[in-house]
């Protein structure tokens, strides 16, 4: 049965009352925060489902009302639906009748900033065309490489010592290394940085602090680049036709920063428990039928890094799985729990290989952008670990594995593994490369179609024109272009259509497949 939100917004009992600890607030409403929520989170989600069907009312930190949407399909309809539920935070009730603070925990989360996230409709599609084409000038083939050796450092300074933290030494820090490379701002990379990342989502009474730190660290970034463009992430946002502010790039920045790294962070390590603790997921591995691709996926569906993404707000009123949504109400996107959405998952130990329908990235206009980033650090990292350390165990029994929950996410506190002491690698030479795509020859494998007519970045190290511009309307790219396009049976060319290079040797396919190979390897 439906308890409505009835109760006084914002009342809520004294900071030293026992009553926060409890799971249930006013007007009998469970908390989304607190010891039982950040204990068993899907002990709760069952809970909240059992008692309200796909669509649940909780409360936030300050007993603040809020619907945390279950179901799987009711998550796709929230998401994809921009007309209905907005991510505009400013239309947000709780904000206009003084129910939330500009102090609030959770203010570096909901607190509207002029960036793609909290934006609809041509807004949204001019700033997240800069984002998306920012992203696609980014050499994958060099990002792997930079993981790989970013991977290799963090084992070396544990390899001889028999024994580590896989969240502390490994899984926290890697993220971070390699969005610092790709940003243009690896001198900024510490162990501050780390933490001020990890904290700011946490609803702490430092939240707001550590999301000061990050902000300038980013500003110093966007200054240096205005004035000295670099083959990095940040001029491309900053030069590109978008135009955007300073601190519209400042903001973006912080956003993929946090995104990436918190998601990240804890995707490499719910991986790495899931090797060590489920015999079935080692024995897979260590056979060869299963890869580490398909055991971040699988992992995706079970342990996904954000457990919930806040928020989405009703425009005006209307209904959604059952539930009677006023205008202004806030919802929760529910990952977790949509991922065991019994209609979808009837069965939580099947195998999900092959299957991405999770909604671990969201789904929508704003479905992630840098998810390919996100498990490229996690296959490549994870496989590095695993590659020098095949004999890793977990170092405690798997019942004192402790996490930290939040609204938004929970990750483990610890991973201590043992294995056998291992001599450290060598790692090479080779300062932060150049990330950004080579110019290939024309005429070597590629295909060429008319460009569009939009303005050259002052800074190009592509070659390539971005999709977006103001005032232009979207290009939607696919997510793999086709290896080449079939000629019509005339054996002439169509008008406009791409013209395809002719195979200088026959061996091609094989070479192909061969430098498949090296850069799904990173090399």
């Amino acid at each position: 049965m439906t308890t409505p939100f009835h109760h006084e917004p914002g009342v809520s009992p004294p900071p030293q009352c026992p009553a926060h600890n409890l799971g249930t607030g006013p007007g009998g409403l469970r908390r989304l925060y607190g010891p039982e929520a950040e204990n068993d989170p899907a002990g709760l989600y069952d809970k909240l489902r059992a008692e309200h069907g796909t669509v649940a009312p909780v409360l936030l930190h300050g007993d603040v009302p809020a619907w945390l949407v279950l179901g799987h399909s009711e998550n796709l309809h929230l998401t994809r639906t921009p007309s209905q539920f907005s991510r505009d935070s400013r239309r947000w009730r709780a904000l206009h009748d003084g129910s939330v603070a500009p102090d609030h925990p959770l203010a570096p989360i909901f607190t509207w900033q002029p960036v793609c996230v909290f934006a609809d409709g041509a807004k949204h599609e001019r700033q997240r065309g800069a984002v998306t084409d920012s992203m696609e000038r980014i050499d994958t083939r060099g990002v792997r490489r930079h993981i790989n050796r970013f991977s290799n450092r963090l084992v070396n300074d544990f390899s001889e010592k028999g024994s580590a933290d896989l969240v502390s030494q490994f899984a926290e820090h890697l993220p971070m290394m390699v969005m610092c490379a790709i940003f243009g701002m690896p001198e900024e990379y510490d162990e501050r940085l780390v933490q001020a990342a990890r904290d700011m989502t946490r609803g702490t009474e430092t939240a707001v602090a550590s999301n000061a730190h990050i902000v300038s660290v980013l500003t110093r970034l966007v200054e240096r680049r205005r004035a000295e463009p670099a083959p990095d992430f940040a001029s491309w946002l900053v030069e590109h036709p978008a135009t955007m502010s300073d601190i519209e790039v400042v903001e973006h920045l912080r956003l993929i920063l946090i995104a990436a790294y918190e998601s990240t962070a804890n995707l490499i390590a719910n991986v790495l428990r899931m090797v060590l603790t489920d015999p079935r997921f080692r024995a897979r591995l260590s056979g060869g039928h299963m890869t580490v691709p398909e055991a971040v996926e699988q992992t995706l569906w079970d342990e996904p890094p954000f457990t919930a993404v806040f928020g989405r707000w009703a425009v005006g009123d209307t209904e959604l799985g059952g539930q009677q949504i006023k205008a202004g109400d806030a919802l929760l996107v529910g990952i977790a729990p949509a991922n065991t959405d019994p209609t979808v998952r009837p069965d939580l130990t099947a195998n999900m290989e092959g299957n991405r329908a999770h909604l671990a990235f969201s789904g929508g206009p704003h479905e992630c952008p840098g998810q390919d980033i996100g498990r490229a650090i996690a296959d490549v990292g994870v496989d590095a670990l695993l590659m020098r350390l095949p004999d890793l165990e977990l170092g405690t029994e798997e019942s004192e594995l402790r996490w930290v929950g939040n609204i938004m996410s929970r990750h483990l506190v610890e991973l201590p593994v043992k294995f056998a002491p291992s001599p450290q690698q060598k790692l090479d030479s080779d300062p932060l490369s150049v990330m950004a795509r080579a110019v290939r020859p024309a005429g070597d494998w590629e295909i060429s179609s008319p460009a569009r007519p939009v303005p050259e970045p002052a800074h190009s190290i592509a070659g390539m024109q971005p999709a977006h511009v103001p005032g232009a309307a979207p290009q939607h790219r696919p997510a793999a272009a086709p290896a080449e396009t079939p000629a019509p049976a005339t054996g002439e060319p169509a008008p406009g259509t791409a013209v395809i290079p002719q195979q200088r040797r026959p061996a091609a396919p094989a070479r192909l497949w061969q430098a498949v190979s090296r850069w799904w390897n990173g090399y």
